[in-house]
Parts: C-alpha cells; sequence; structure tokens
C-alpha cells in the first residue's frame, strides 16, 4: 500500500487551490502529497465568478472582467458602478490547464486518474481505496460530498441554488461586456426566489442562467423555457436569433449546517462538501481560496483537522436569511431588492466578504425588510 503525507481526493477548484498553495510552501516541501482525480479536467464545465478590489491572486485565469453590474426588481432596477471593485469571470478549462501546468512545478505532488470508492479514518492514518488500489495517509482532503447527510438533518435549513445557462451567440451586437447582470428578478417568480445572470463576453456573445434559490430543482424544459422567455421579453432586446454554443448547469447546497461533523481528526471536506460555499449567496470561488489561505499555517500546527474553522456573526446573518427563504420562499426579490435600493454594492460585496464591521453589519441588516428578519430573529432564539 503506497503511503502518503496527504492526498487531495477531487481536482476541482478548492483541490487546486490547496494543492498550489502547499506546493508554493517551502515548509510542505517534504511532504508527498497526491491528488486523486477521475476526470481528465479539460472541459469547460463551470464558470466560477468573484469581485474584488485589484488585488486578485487569479489574473492568469480571468476570462473577463466587469466594472459595472446590473440589477432589477419589481419595482426598482439600476446599473451600478462598483469602483474599487472588478467582477470577474472564470472558465473552468483555463483555471484546471493553468493550474494542473502549475503543479508540474512541485515535485513532492503527483496526480494519478482514479475513482474513490471508500475512506477510512483508521486514527493513526488514513485508508483510501479506489477502484484499482489502496492508499494510505495521515491527512485527507477530500471534495466528496453526500448530499443525503445534509437533507436528513432539520436543525438547520436546506435551500438550493440551482441554475441552467446557455452561452449564446447572436448575429447582432446586443451586450455591453463592461456590464454583468448581477440578479434580474423581472421574470415571474412563481412562488420561489428566482432570477437571471447574464455575463457577456463580447457585444454578441453571452452567458445567460435561469438560477433559483429553493428547495426544489425544476425539469430540464422548464429551465430552457424560461431562458428562452427572457432572452425574448425581458432584455428589452427581442432576442430571437441566437445560436446555443455550449450549456452549464449547476446545484450548490445553500446551509448553515455544522459541515465539519462530517470531519475527524485526519479528514477534512473541503469546498462545497465543506461548507466553503457561502450559505446566503452560493459563492464558492473566493469563499475557497480564503479558506485555503487559513488551512496552511493551520496545518503547520499539526492539530487534529476537526478542529479547524468554527462560526463568527456572518454565519448566523446568513442562517436568518436561510430561514426567512425556506419558510416563504418568495420572499427572496423583496429582500434583495431593497438591499439593492438602500445600500451601495460595494458595501454589499464588503459584507458578502465577511470584512464589515458590526456597526456596518447593522446598516446592511437595516436595509433589508425588518419585519421578516425580526420575526427570523425570534424564531431562531426560540429554536436554540
Amino acid at each position: 500500500m503506497t503511503t502518503y503525507n496527504y492526498i487531495i481526493i477531487g481536482a476541482g477548484a478548492s483541490g487546486l487551490m490547496l494543492a498550489d498553495a502547499l506546493g508554493k510552501d517551502s515548509f510542505f516541501a517534504n511532504k508527498s502529497i497526491l491528488i486523486l482525480e477521475k476526470e481528465a479536467k479539460e472541459a469547460n464545465d463551470r464558470t466560477w465568478c468573484f469581485w474584488d478590489r485589484g488585488n486578485s491572486p487569479f489574473r492568469q485565469v480571468t476570462h473577463k472582467n466587469y466594472n459595472q453590474i446590473f440589477f432589477a426588481g419589481k419595482a426598482y432596477s439600476e446599473q451600478l458602478q462598483i469602483a474599487p471593485y472588478t467582477y470577474h469571470m472564470v472558465r473552468g478549462d483555463h483555471f484546471y490547464s493553468s493550474y494542473l501546468n502549475q503543479l508540474k512545478n512541485y515535485p513532492n505532488i503527483s496526480l494519478i486518474r482514479d475513482t474513490v470508492t471508500d475512506l477510512q479514518d483508521h486514527h493513526s492514518y488514513v485508508e483510501v481505496r479506489t477502484a484499482t488500489t489502496a492508499y494510505r495517509a495521515e491527512k485527507v482532503f477530500t471534495s466528496a460530498f453526500d448530499y443525503k447527510k445534509l437533507l436528513n438533518q432539520k436543525k438547520y435549513p436546506v435551500l438550493q441554488q440551482h441554475f441552467l445557462g446557455w452561452f449564446i451567440k447572436t448575429k447582432r451586437a446586443l451586450f455591453d461586456p463592461d456590464r454583468a447582470t448581477f440578479m434580474d428578478f423581472s421574470i415571474p417568480q412563481k412562488g420561489n426566489t428566482r432570477f437571471m445572470y447574464v455575463l457577456p463576453i463580447s457585444p454578441t456573445e453571452a452567458l445567460v442562467e435561469y438560477t433559483l434559490f429553493s428547495k426544489d430543482v425544476l425539469s430540464t424544459l422548464e429551465y430552457e423555457q424560461g431562458l428562452k422567455d427572457y432572452l425574448l421579453n425581458h432584455l428589452g432586446l427581442g432576442i430571437d436569433d441566437y445560436e446555443i454554443t455550449a450549456h452549464e448547469s449547476g446545484n450548490i447546497p445553500m446551509s448553515c449546517f455544522n459541515f465539519n461533523s462530517y470531519n475527524s481528526a485526519n479528514v477534512l471536506h473541503i469546498g462545497i462538501a465543506g461548507g466553503w460555499a457561502k450559505p446566503s449567496s452560493g459563492y464558492t470561488f473566493m469563499h475557497s481560496y480564503k479558506k485555503v489561505q487559513q488551512l496552511i499555517p493551520f496545518l503547520k500546527k499539526g492539530k487534529a483537522l476537526n478542529s479547524f474553522g468554527g462560526r463568527n456573526r456572518f454565519w448566523f446573518y446568513d442562517l436568518l436569511l436561510l430561514d426567512i427563504l425556506y419558510r416563504d420562499n418568495s420572499k427572496g426579490r423583496l429582500i434583495f431588492e431593497q438591499l439593492f435600493k438602500n445600500q451601495t454594492p460595494q458595501k454589499i460585496f464588503k459584507f458578502l466578504d465577511e470584512e464589515t464591521s458590526f456597526r456596518e453589519d447593522l446598516h446592511i441588516i437595516a436595509a433589508c425588510p425588518k419585519r421578516e428578519f425580526i420575526s427570523a430573529l425570534i424564531r431562531r432564539i426560540i429554536k436554540f
């Protein structure tokens, strides 16, 4: 049985970010590291987005930048300047290619294509079994996610951010390449929190996604009909002549569940499997990067992996929002519309980055519907 110091299961965003961070740090130069990934990681299988203030560590993989965003609700819509922030788009294929090439510079890191079938923490070591062999490691970091465990618990609400997107190409120049549609709630809500998300790539190309924050997913036909209707009736452009060049779909759990309960002294779940997605928004890419930056100095201390991380006040804010949307899923448009109407995008980004002071937090929360949040707070206090 081949033995490694660290095994990373999954070469997605969080796995590759972690491997690269370990490879760059001389402290881990004598550690043997194995990445196990079942796929070739060559396709453009997903798009990630994030914002920053000009200090992005992902310049080499950024596909498109935006200096403006558009928000639309029922009674309020606005094109918003976001400086000093910039909104960034990252393509999956560019990200994988760049990071996998970078890993070739680290002689202590290897990658094997194989499917993990079992994972056992035996206290003194972790055994990882695949379809073809078995490995032993001191520590294992896994992005494998078991949705059933999350759904079977009743203490915390579970919503899903689910979406279907089309990359489209038009004959006419219809899109503003400097403006991303961040949330467009002008579409029929049908008792849910539904919005459109548009990322122009050029004046004639864009990614258009039909997105929901809800308990249940839709049929493929429902997503597709929503996209067709939006392109024809809701952009103000009457887009009916376009080519669909690619598809994208996804499902991100939105929950304040204690994901650390999955972990053990020697096994840590990472990425979405570790609860690294922001519960209130589903944004995962930059949150995963920040978690990796916290994990590296933690590993140097030799502590048990299930003592990594913890909850802060932003976790509780996210919980209140999810409580509201789980109880009445139609409230999403009202909440986000009042938030963007009463606060600047800069303050909202700072809040979502969990960089605001408590006083700034109160201003953000005060911009939202007060009755809904006060009621949610009372219900949660009683439940605790």
